[in-house]
C-alpha cells in the first residue's frame, strides 16, 4: 500500500493587512476595496521558496529520519535558481545527500500535485520520497494578485509503511490552456479574462478529469468526504464539485481570508489542512488546474491517529504577527528602491570551493561531538575544545539544527545595514555544548533577551547581486 506517511507545512510569521494595501493604493485602484478584507501571508526579507520548503520538510520529518529519504521532489514556480538544482539545496539542509535522487518540478500551478504523483510512484518500491512545494510569487503594485497571493509551503513524505492516507488512484490530463503565464524575463504573471478562463477552461477541462479519476478509483462523487481545489476565483471549486456530482459541503475552504493562494504549493497546503482534521475512512480528492489537471484520491487510515504531533499548518498559522506597513512589504520584495547607504556596499562573493568543502556545516548546521569526552562544538575542528581533553581527530558529525538553544548575549545594531533594522545578533549556546555568533530573525524587541529560548531556522544570509544573484544560505536563531 503506497500513500502519505507524514505531512508538514510552513507559513511565514508576517501577515500583511489587506486594508493597509488598499489604503495605500485606493487613489489609483479604488476597485481593490472588494479584496481589502483579511490578511495574506508575507515572507520575511530572508525567506524564499527554498527556505520555506526546508521548514515545511523539517516539520514533516518530525517523526522520521531524514537520512531514510531516497527521493526529493521540489515543486515551485519561483525556484530561486534557474540553473542550480534547488531540491539539492533542500537535501543538503536536511543532511540528506548520500543515495539521494533530487528533482525540481515547475512550470505550472499543478507542479505540486505532479511532484506528489512522482513521489508516490517512486515510493512503490519502498524508498521513502519527500515532496516539498513552496512559492513566493511577485505581483504588480496595486494589482488584485498582490492581495490574493500568499507565501507558504507544504511537505509530504510518501512511502509504504505506516501510511496515514493511502492512494486510491489518480488521473492527469495535459492541455496547453493558457489562463496566465510568466515569460523568461518577466517578473509578474500576465492573466487572461476571468469569465473566459472559468467557462472555457475550468468548466470544460476539470469536470471530465474529475469523473475519470473517480472512475479509475471505482468511486462516485458521493464517496468524497473532502474536496480540495485551489483557485483564485472562490466560486469555481464549488462549481466544479457540483458539475462532477460531488457535494458542496465537502469543498474545503481556500484559506483566502487568512493566508492567500500559495501558488504551486496551495493544493498540498490545503491537503495538509485536511489531513489535520480528517478521520479514518475519509476520502480526500485533490485537484490542481494549470495547463491541464491532476486529480488524486486518498483514503485516510487509522495510522493517522498514531502520527506524532507536529506544528502543521494550524501551528504555523497561529504563529502570526500582523504587518500594516505596506512599504515594508514593497521593500522586502525589492519593489521599492531604498538608499541602503555605504554600509551596505561590500562584496558578497561566495567562495564556492569553501561552500562545497563545508556544506554540511553551512547548510546542515553540523558541528562535532568528541568521542573521547563527549564535548559538542561548532564548528567541528581537528582538536577538541575541551581544555581537559584536546583530543585530536576525535569528533563525529553532530547535527544541531533541530536543537533548542538560548541567548547568551545579544546586540540590536542600528548602524549596520539590515533590510529590517535594527539587526539583531548575538551569541547563542546549546545545552550539550557548542556556541557561535548568529543572526536573529522574526524577532521583536520584547522577545530578544539573555536566556531567551531560540530555535534554528534556515534563511537567506545575503544575496550576491553582482554575480547573477547567488543567494547565500545559513541558519539563524528565532524565538521558540
Amino acid at each position: 500500500m503506497v500513500g502519505i506517511v507524514a505531512y508538514g507545512a510552513y507559513v511565514p510569521r508576517l501577515r500583511l493587512n489587506r486594508q493597509a494595501v488598499y489604503e495605500a493604493n485606493k487613489w489609483f485602484a479604488p476597485g481593490l476595496r472588494g479584496l481589502s478584507k483579511g490578511e495574506r501571508s508575507m515572507a520575511n526579507w530572508d525567506e524564499d521558496s527554498i527556505t520555506m520548503a526546508v521548514e515545511a520538510s523539517r516539520d514533516c520529518l518530525t517523526s522520521h529520519k531524514a537520512e531514510d529519504v531516497r527521493n526529493i521532489y521540489f515543486a515551485s514556480t519561483t525556484h530561486p535558481f534557474k540553473d542550480r538544482q534547488n531540491a539539492g539545496v533542500i537535501g543538503t539542509a536536511l543532511n540528506v545527500e548520500q543515495n539521494l535522487s533530487a528533482m525540481d518540478v515547475g512550470g505550472s500551478l499543478k507542479a505540486g500535485t505532479s511532484a506528489l504523483i512522482a513521489g508516490l510512484n517512486a515510493s512503490r518500491d519502498g524508498a521513502p520520497s519527500l515532496v516539498a512545494a513552496a512559492d513566493k510569487r511577485m505581483a504588480r503594485v496595486a494589482s488584485a494578485n498582490e492581495l490574493n497571493y500568499g507565501d507558504g509551503a507544504a511537505a509530504l513524505l510518501c512511502g509504504t509503511e505506516n501510511v496515514i492516507a493511502r492512494l486510491v488512484g489518480h488521473h492527469s490530463v495535459s492541455m496547453d490552456f493558457v489562463d496566465h503565464f510568466r515569460g523568461e524575463d518577466a517578473e509578474f504573471d500576465y492573466g487572461w479574462e476571468e469569465r473566459w478562463i472559468r467557462d472555457e477552461g475550468y468548466a470544460k477541462i476539470v469536470p471530465p478529469a474529475i469523473k475519470a479519476a473517480l472512475a479509475a478509483c471505482k468511486l462516485t462523487g458521493g464517496d468524497i468526504t473532502h474536496f480540495i481545489m485551489p483557485s483564485l476565483m472562490p466560486a469555481v471549486p464549488k462549481l466544479m464539485a457540483k458539475m462532477a456530482g460531488i457535494g458542496e459541503s465537502t469543498v474545503r475552504d481556500l484559506m483566502g481570508a487568512s493566508l492567500g493562494d500559495t501558488g504551486a504549493a496551495h493544493a498540498l497546503v490545503m491537503l495538509v489542512d485536511a489531513l489535520e482534521s480528517a478521520k479514518a475512512g475519509d476520502r480526500i480528492m485533490v485537484v490542481a488546474f494549470g495547463q491541464g489537471v491532476d486529480a488524486l484520491v486518498f483514503e485516510v487510515t487509522a495510522e493517522k491517529d498514531k502520527l506524532p504531533a507536529r506544528k502543521g499548518l494550524s501551528g504555523w498559522m497561529a504563529r502570526r504577527k500582523e504587518e500594516k506597513n505596506y512599504m515594508k512589504f514593497l521593500a522586502f520584495n525589492d519593489m521599492l528602491p531604498i538608499d541602503k547607504g555605504m554600509r551596505a556596499e561590500f562584496d558578497k562573493k561566495t567562495a564556492l570551493s569553501v561552500l562545497w568543502r563545508k556544506r554540511d556545516m553551512i547548510y546542515g548546521l553540523v558541528g562535532g561531538k568528541c568521542r573521547v569526552c563527549g564535548t559538542v562544538q561548532f564548528p567541528r575542528s581537528q582538536v577538541c575544545v575541551n581544555p581537559n581533553c584536546h583530543a585530536m581527530d576525535s569528533q563525529d558529525p553532530y547535527a544541531m539544527a533541530g536543537l533548542e538553544c538560548s541567548v547568551m548575549s545579544f546586540t540590536a545594531d542600528s548602524l549596520t545595514y539590515s533590510p529590517d533594522p535594527p539587526a539583531y545578533y548575538g551569541m547563542i549556546t546549546f545545552p550539550e555544548g557548542g556556541r557561535f555568533m548568529a543572526d536573529f530573525t522574526d524577532s521583536d524587541k520584547d522577545q530578544v533577551k539573555v536566556g531567551a529560548k531560540m530555535r534554528m531556522t534556515f534563511r537567506i544570509r545575503d544575496n550576491d547581486q553582482m554575480r547573477g544573484g547567488f543567494k547565500r544560505y545559513f541558519w539563524k536563531a528565532t524565538p521558540v
